[in-house]
Order: C-alpha cells, then sequence, then structure tokens
C-alpha cells in the first residue's frame, strides 16, 4: 500500500508540477512553439521581422531561428495575430437622396488579415481605420442617389461600397470581405410621421373602396334579384284573373252550384267581418222594432229567432 502511495504521489508531482515547468521553461528559451488553429506568430527581434509561422503546428524554434530562437522570448517579441474573418457592424450612417431626404443606412462588413507584418507596422489600428474607411465610402459612393433606388437596390449599393474600400484595405494588410447594406431608413422623425400618415390615410382609403365596391355589388346582385322577382311575382298576377275567370266560367254552367257558392262566400264575409248579428224570425216588424228600440245595430237579418253575436 505504501509503495502504491509513493507511486502516486510521484506521478502526480510528475504531471501537475515538473512536466508544466519543463515546458514553460522550453517555450521560454524558445526550444518550441505551438501555433493552434486560426493564428499566426510573428517573431520580430531587433526591430527586425525574422519569422512568421501561420500554420497550426508544432514548431521547434532551434531549428528553425538558429541561436535566435534562444533569445527571441526574451530580447525580442512575439505577436500572436488571429487570423479568422471577423464581422462589424456600422449603424445610421449618414447620407442624403437624391431629393434631400435624410437617410440612415447601416452597413455589415467582414474583414481578416490578409498580411500579418503589413497589419502589425503600416497602421497602428488598422480596425478603426477600415471601420472609417468604410463609412467615407458610404457616405461617398450612396449619398445623392435617387430615394426609390436607395430603398430597393441594396445589393448594387453594398457591391459600389466594397469596390471603393478594397484597395485602400489592403494596403494596411487588412481585407475587407462581404459588404451587405442591412438597413436603410429615414432619419428624421417629422417625415418618418408623415410618412406613417400618409400610409395610414392610403389603408384607409383602400379599405373604404373595397368595403364600397362591395356595397355596390350587393347592391347589383339584390337589385337584379328583385328585379327578377316582381317580373315573376307580376307573371302570377297576370294568370290570377284568368286562373279564377275560367273557374267561374266552368262553376256557372251549373245554376244551382253558382248561387250555392256565392252563399257561401257571403256567409264567409258576414262572418270574417267585426259586426254583430241579429237574426230575427220573417214578417215580424214588432221584434225588429224593439231590437232597433234598444240600441243600435250593425245587421239585421230576418231568418231565425236567435241572436247571434260575433265575439
Amino acid at each position: 500500500m505504501s509503495g502504491f502511495m509513493a507511486g502516486f504521489l510521484f506521478t502526480f508531482i510528475g504531471l501537475f508540477v515538473v512536466l508544466p515547468m519543463l515546458s514553460g521553461l522550453a517555450r521560454a528559451f524558445g526550444m518550441y512553439t505551438v501555433v493552434e488553429e486560426g493564428r499566426c506568430h510573428v517573431y520580430v527581434l531587433f526591430g527586425k521581422v525574422i519569422a512568421i509561422l501561420d500554420e497550426p503546428g508544432l514548431y521547434f524554434l532551434w531549428a528553425k531561428l538558429g541561436l535566435n530562437g534562444i533569445i527571441v522570448n526574451w530580447l525580442g517579441r512575439c505577436h500572436v495575430l488571429d487570423m479568422r474573418v471577423d464581422q462589424q457592424y456600422l449603424r445610421s450612417q449618414a447620407v442624403n437622396s437624391e431629393e434631400g431626404a435624410p437617410m440612415g443606412i447601416g452597413i455589415w462588413y467582414e474583414m481578416y488579415i490578409s498580411n500579418p507584418v503589413d497589419y502589425l507596422f503600416k497602421n497602428t489600428d488598422p480596425q478603426g481605420s477600415l471601420a472609417a474607411n468604410v463609412s467615407n465610402a458610404t457616405v461617398r459612393c450612396l449619398s445623392n442617389m435617387p430615394l426609390g433606388e436607395m430603398l430597393e437596390t441594396r445589393h448594387k449599393m453594398s457591391l459600389a461600397v466594397r469596390q471603393e474600400v478594397s484597395p485602400k484595405s489592403h494596403e494596411w494588410g487588412y481585407q475587407l470581405g462581404s459588404v451587405y447594406i442591412r438597413k436603410v431608413h429615414f432619419r428624421d422623425e417629422g417625415m418618418i410621421r408623415q410618412i406613417e400618415e400618409k400610409v395610414v390615410n392610403r389603408l384607409r382609403q383602400v379599405t373604404s373602396a373595397i368595403k364600397q365596391d362591395g356595397a355596390n355589388q350587393v347592391s347589383i346582385i339584390t337589385s337584379t334579384a328583385e328585379r327578377q322577382a316582381a317580373i315573376e311575382f307580376a307573371k302570377a298576377q297576370a294568370m290570377r284573373p284568368l286562373i279564377v275567370g275560367a273557374a267561374l266560367q266552368e262553376i256557372s254552367r251549373d245554376p244551382e252550384v253558382v248561387q250555392a257558392m256565392f252563399q257561401i262566400l257571403e256567409t264567409q264575409k258576414l262572418l270574417d267581418g267585426q259586426a254583430q248579428i241579429t237574426l230575427v224570425p220573417p214578417k215580424n216588424e214588432l221584434l225588429s222594432q224593439l231590437l232597433v228600440s234598444n240600441g243600435p245595430l250593425d245587421m239585421l237579418i230576418e231568418g231565425t229567432r236567435s241572436r247571434l253575436p260575433m265575439q
């Protein structure tokens, strides 16, 4: 058990204490270095670039730099550059359209280091210079454009800005990648409010026109249906006298049937009325005089001895 613990402590100290110390001393004296993916090491000694390591991997500096590899980390300097593609967005670059409208343009672009030496020594702030260059190119290339083209042709504007910036940025070792006009907007709040009001009014006009057209269509359909219905009703009313006359002509051939029918119709008419009917026996003038003297009568009919109110 004691042997196992001793081996465990020896391995632990060797892996986590001794090995990192030896590795640090080896890197400090320039024995080796590790270049990660997307990185570049630029070694400068006495103001002169002596090595550029831009491929990922393990490098033995003594074999590559000779005696300079021993002292480069002490008397020189190692610049570690990020070679990956970077992105930046410039918001609301102020331009004016051909009509004089104050516009704001948001531009997005990519950039990456194309020449490490030029990036380090030709410009103290390549990123800031590139951003200023892109901003100036946007103002120069996109000012005084027609407002309609400025709102519609973003690809054409992006290409114009990229062609303007690329030659100058390459001189600083900083290459411009893709450029895209991401946003075009109005900067004047009063103009924005006016445009919103015009759009709202236009939408109201279109909505009213749609409603009115729908109402007109409904009116046309309704009037057409009413006209056709009136025509059919008129035809029916015109046919009714003919049908009734033909039926009466058929009935009038038998006098008894005609007399009975008219009696039934007269009786039905009396029953449908609101007047009171008093029936008295025939040839009874005294009873009729008594009934008349008793109160106003709507109708007096001789034929029976009973008084029949209709309600």
